[in-house]
């Protein structure tokens, strides 16, 4: 298409008849959630659950208003601002491509360091919601205790000065501070990244938090405002010129569009203290009770992604496409699914655990979606932590097999090492790459150095069956190689 029209609201008339847009009037909504940590995941999730109910005229006072507590956030709130906060949804399937452009979204607060239009605005009585994806290792969780890390400096930081904080959860407190001095009431903390029973560790972060400046507001929060658990999926890979050229070839100018797969769930704990949209009507699940969901899709989905990226990032594979197209990757993601981590999972009523792993396996595998080993290997420290040690855990307790677990371990170790086997840079891709690098140049000489020193490990590191099968598996991928040792690995009888 010679000439794109730029994404803006007085432009939808004239976009493609291809290209479906909103048919509710942006005046006719107001603003009912702020989400913290807006990037293409809630805008392909959450805010497109919104949008279809808006679509059917309802919903039409759950309008999102777009927050971020980053300074890199500014980047997202100006191109979002100069189209009206419109975004093109490009759904990328085998069988075929289409897009539709959302308009839930109706403003994106200023990025301040002390927060303060954010706090001022999620004060206001007509915000019932505040939801955030702020990444699993956003929430200041203490690697030692695995609760809320009163020592990180941001939040001694929250805690001495409550009324300027750094963080997202600060911003929480403050608000919620002045909705009680005014009498205006609670509203629902929604966290929507991928942590098990991620409502109880949103409650315990902010509680904890006010309790650190004001008792009297934590016992008010914690008795008064709700924090459901929800269970989120669909693949979204980030926004670079590719996507932006897809965009074009709907004939639309947007500088933010974002890409996904066909698929998505959401299951979500019925529990919000200032009412709710009815996302249910538009395919979400709400219930009594996430975990089976939450533990299903964490330490399949998420743990397969981990499984699978640490050997195609070592090999030099851009996407999660590519490394599943490797069969010896494949079949390690099947093997390591089916033995190690299937066993540890009871399926919610109705849903087979094998056919989940099968379901996995095909969408990993789709060529249209360009999700990158490196943005699903960002942040191991956390994401290792939340999505696979659970399953080495139960397997060390139960006799169940952790020898592949523990070799995805030693290729995490190896990625950490900061080169892959043709010998090209790994660049940093983690928060705490200094000290995994340091373990990771320690584990050359002596690989129980790496169990040693990376926490994440503190009660797995002593266990027999596991130390020496990371241990030999770091030998053998520092002798051999990967493409070796997982044919190695593949090769052993499954029980």
């Amino acid at each position: 298409m010679d000439e794109l029209i730029p994404l803006r609201l007085d432009t939808l008339d004239q976009l493609p008849r291809a290209v479906a847009t909103p048919r509710y009037p942006r005046s006719t909504l107001a603003p009912g959630i702020v989400h913290i940590g807006l990037g293409n995941f809630h805008r392909a999730h959450q805010a497109w659950y919104t949008h279809r109910l808006m679509q059917e005229a309802r919903a039409l006072d759950w309008a999102i208003i777009g927050a971020g507590v980053r300074a890199g956030d500014a980047a997202m709130r100006a191109r979002l601002l100069a189209q009206d906060c419109l975004s093109t949804l490009i759904e990328l399937d085998p069988q075929g491509k289409s897009a539709e452009v959302t308009g839930a979204m109706v403003d994106f607060l200023p990025v301040e360091d002390d927060n303060a239009a954010l706090i001022a605005r999620i004060a206001q009585p007509d915000i019932r919601i505040v939801s955030l994806t702020v990444t699993e290792g956003g929430y200041y969780r203490d690697a030692k205790t695995d609760g809320l890390d009163l020592n990180h400096p941001d939040i001694r930081h929250d805690g001495a000065h409550p009324a300027t904080p750094r963080t997202a959860f600060g911003a929480m407190v403050a608000a919620l501070g002045q909705r009680r001095a005014r009498g205006v009431g609670p509203f629902t903390g929604l966290s929507c990244d991928n942590l098990q029973g991620n409502g109880a560790i949103l409650r315990e972060t902010v509680v904890g938090l006010a309790r650190l400046s004001d008792p009297a507001l934590a016992d008010w929060i914690d008795r008064m405002c709700s924090f459901p658990s929800s269970m989120v999926d669909c693949i979204v890979p980030a926004t670079g010129p590719r996507e932006v050229a897809l965009a074009g070839a709907f004939g639309i100018a947007d500088a933010a569009p974002v890409t996904h797969e066909s698929f998505r769930q959401w299951v979500i704990e019925d529990t919000f203290c200032a009412g709710r949209p009815d996302w249910d009507r538009v395919g979400a699940v709400f219930t009594s009770d996430v975990h089976a969901f939450e533990t299903m899709k964490i330490r399949i989905l998420n743990g397969g992604h981990q499984v699978i990226c640490g050997a195609g990032d070592l090999l030099g594979l851009d996407t999660v496409a590519e490394t599943m197209a490797h069969d010896g990757i494949r079949a390690m993601f099947r093997k390591i699914g089916r033995d190690e981590i299937a066993p540890h999972v009871a399926a919610p009523p109705g849903v087979s655990v094998l056919d989940y792993i099968d379901l996995i396996e095909r969408r990993f595998a789709n060529p249209e979606i360009r999700d990158t080993t490196r943005r699903v290997a960002f942040d191991g420290s956390s994401r290792h932590a939340g999505f696979l040690l659970p399953s080495i855990r139960d397997g060390l307790a139960k006799g169940t097999p952790v020898d592949g677990l523990a070799l995805v371990s030693a290729l995490w170790a190896r990625q950490c090492l900061g080169r892959r086997e043709d010998g090209s840079v790994i660049e940093a891709n983690d928060p705490r790459w200094p000290d995994l690098h340091k373990a990771a140049m320690a584990a050359q000489s002596d690989p129980a150095a790496w169990l040693n020193e990376v926490t994440i490990y503190r009660d797995v590191q002593d266990a027999p069956r596991f130390r020496e099968a990371f241990c030999a598996w770091y030998r053998a991928l520092a002798a051999e190689g990967v493409d070796t040792a997982i044919l190695s690995f593949n090769a052993q009888q499954s029980v």
